[in-house]
Formats: structure tokens, C-alpha cells, sequence
């Protein structure tokens, strides 16, 4: 492959040295565009969009032809994984992802197993060779997958959930049932990253949505733990080039140091998290992501570039950061302000370097 055109997201992963702050943001393909939203009437719903290579590499591109952004991630979902073990997925407008079969007993439970990434995954593994010569090494490629946690939040809800009543009602009550749920999904989701690296994914996500909404303990125990046995797992190099990983746990303030041992290299935070005080936790072990609150980009493009300079100063000068939202972009953000935050990023950050 290629040598990397830009590398700069890359190197601060790994915390080397960066000319200046790359800048990638989550759900940086979607809803907000104008031309996401074609493709997808296009496509005929979001799953076909998912599960068409062509379609998904053409939105994986398009904010790049808008925005001078570092990174490129793959354009896909975080249950692809308990869709391919037959659990029955579809989104209904207005209220998000739904599985017809839930896991809630223990012979639903027993019948699971990890799907195979070339074959029920194959359409994402197609994606990214398609999007990685598309990409024609400009930037890299991210790849990602929800963490065992939270995709068992919703194998066991059937969707989304205020509370996830059931959940934790088995991992009080029968935590033996939801370890069985955690391992099959720890091997699923290993397996699911790792032929994402073998296809072309120069960088990996995990993203723990719902790790955040569980007492202290029991984040160690059911969600962390799962984190380290799938980092554990990934192929650390591809083409004799370092993968670097991210973890990122949304509401996972409280856990950070335990996370920074996990063996990821950098952990996403969201913005409820001090970036000065997480580097102080954390020192010198990981790289940090992040973490504006991607409600700021619903104002104005002074306001996003204030912000956007108050987050670089709070991480402050030293190597390995990702300049990132604390969650994903809204759907009614202006394109003209993720212009306007992207320019400010790279312009202070060249400042400061």
C-alpha cells in the first residue's frame, strides 16, 4: 500500500509529534449533509445504505470533498454484529434500531454465536477495501464496532432503552446469563475489528454508548473487562504499519485510569471531562479524543471557533491529541459551521505547535 498523504491522525494516536491537532469528528457522514441524505433516499433505507459497499464508500467520502478533515471513517452501524447472528434488525423512523428476537432467556442465549466476518459480515468488510482505494491513501481509514456492553444493551432490550431495566435486571440477577451475552460478543467483535484491519482499516474505534450508565463496580466488571479481552485480541500492526485503537465510553469520566490500562492507545472522552485534568489522570499512556459538545455546532462560526480554541487550550500543548466531538454531530448542525470548526482547529493548533 501507498505511503499515508496525511498521517497526522495516525501520530497523534500513537502521541508523535503533529505539525498540528487532526481533527475527525463522529458521525461525520450523515444526516446534516445534504448529499448523505440523497444517497440514502437513493439506497432505499439506512440498512441497504449499510450494506451496499458502493453506497456506504460514496457517504464515507463525501465530508471529505466538503472538509479538510484527517481521518475517514467507515460508513456503517455498531449492530451490524447482532443483525448478522439472525436477531431480526430494522430502524423505525422516530424511534431507532429494533431487533425482532431479543436474548432474554437462557436458550436464546445459548444459541448464539459470533458471526463470521466473511461471510454474514461481508458487505463491511467489502466496504472498507472499497473505501480504502477510493480513500487512494489521502487519509486513513477508521475503522469501528460497539463494544460487547453496549451491543448486548440492545440484544437484550430489543432497541433502545431509558433505563436498560432488563440489562441490568440480568446482571444483578443472573450475571452468569449476561457473561455468556459478553463473551460471544467479545469474540464477535474481535473478530469483526480484525478483519476490518485486515482489509484496510489503519485505525480502530471502539464505542462503549451505554458502558457509562452502570454503577462502578459493575462498569469493571461487565463492560471494561470485555474492552480489554477485544484490545487484547486486535492485530497491533498491518503491513508492517501500527493500528492504533481508541476506546471511548460515553459518561466514562469516572473510569478513566482503569481505561488507560486496557492496552488501547487513546481513549475518546466525552465533554463532561475536563481535557487538562484527563491528561493529569492519565499522563503519559494514552493519547486523549476530543471532546466538544456537539451542541456547539448548532450556533454560529464565531462561537464554533471560540469553543473550538477553549478545547485545544484546555488539552494544552503536549503530543497526542484528536480533536473530536463528545458524542456524534446532530442532524440539524449547518455544514457551514463544521467547516468553520474544522479551519479553527488546524489554524490555532498550527499556532500552538
Amino acid at each position: 500500500m501507498a505511503k499515508l498523504e496525511n498521517d497526522t491522525l495516525i501520530r497523534a494516536l500513537l502521541r508523535q509529534p503533529t505539525r498540528y491537532t487532526p481533527v475527525w469528528l463522529m458521525r461525520q457522514a450523515g444526516r446534516y449533509l445534504p448529499e448523505y441524505n440523497a444517497t440514502r433516499a437513493r439506497a432505499g433505507d439506512f440498512l441497504a445504505l449499510c450494506k451496499t459497499p458502493a453506497a456506504a464508500t460514496e457517504v464515507t467520502l463525501q465530508p471529505l470533498e466538503r472538509f479538510p478533515l484527517d481521518a475517514a471513517i467507515l460508513f456503517s452501524d455498531i449492530l451490524t454484529i447482532p443483525d448478522a447472528m439472525g436477531l431480526g434488525l430494522s430502524f423505525v423512523e422516530g424511534e431507532g434500531p429494533r431487533f425482532a428476537r431479543p436474548v432474554r432467556d437462557e436458550a436464546a442465549i445459548a444459541r448464539l454465536a459470533p458471526p463470521r466476518p466473511e461471510a454474514e459480515l461481508r458487505y463491511v468488510v467489502d466496504a472498507v477495501r472499497e473505501i480504502r482505494r477510493a480513500l487512494a491513501s489521502r487519509v486513513p481509514l477508521i475503522g469501528f464496532a460497539g463494544s460487547p456492553f453496549t451491543l448486548a444493551c440492545y440484544m437484550i432490550e430489543g432497541g433502545a432503552s431509558a433505563d436498560f431495566a432488563l440489562v441490568k435486571k440480568m446482571l444483578y440477577q443472573r450475571p452468569d446469563l449476561l457473561h455468556r451475552v459478553l463473551d460471544v460478543n467479545a469474540r464477535a467483535v474481535a473478530d469483526y475489528l480484525n478483519a476490518q484491519i485486515e482489509a484496510g482499516a489503519q485505525a480502530v474505534m471502539l464505542f462503549d454508548t451505554w458502558g457509562g450508565t452502570l454503577a462502578h463496580a459493575a462498569y469493571v466488571e461487565f463492560s471494561l473487562a470485555y474492552i480489554r479481552r477485544v484490545i487484547a485480541s486486535l492485530a497491533r500492526e498491518a503491513g508492517g504499519e501500527r493500528v492504533p485503537s481508541i476506546v471511548f465510553t460515553k459518561g466514562g469520566g469516572p473510569w478513566l485510569e482503569q481505561i488507560a490500562t486496557s492496552g488501547c492507545d487513546a481513549i475518546g472522552v466525552d465533554w463532561t471531562v475536563s481535557l487538562g485534568a484527563a491528561r493529569a489522570r492519565v499522563g503519559g499512556r494514552v493519547a486523549l479524543q476530543g471532546n466538544l459538545d456537539p451542541l456547539v455546532l448548532l450556533t454560529d462560526p464565531d462561537t464554533v471557533q471560540r469553543e473550538a480554541e477553549r478545547t485545544l487550550a484546555d488539552f494544552g500543548d503536549a503530543t497526542g491529541h484528536v480533536f473530536n466531538l463528545g458524542h456524534g454531530i446532530v442532524p440539524s448542525t449547518p455544514p457551514g459551521n463544521v467547516k468553520a470548526l474544522v479551519q479553527a482547529v488546524h489554524a490555532a493548533s498550527r499556532r500552538d505547535h
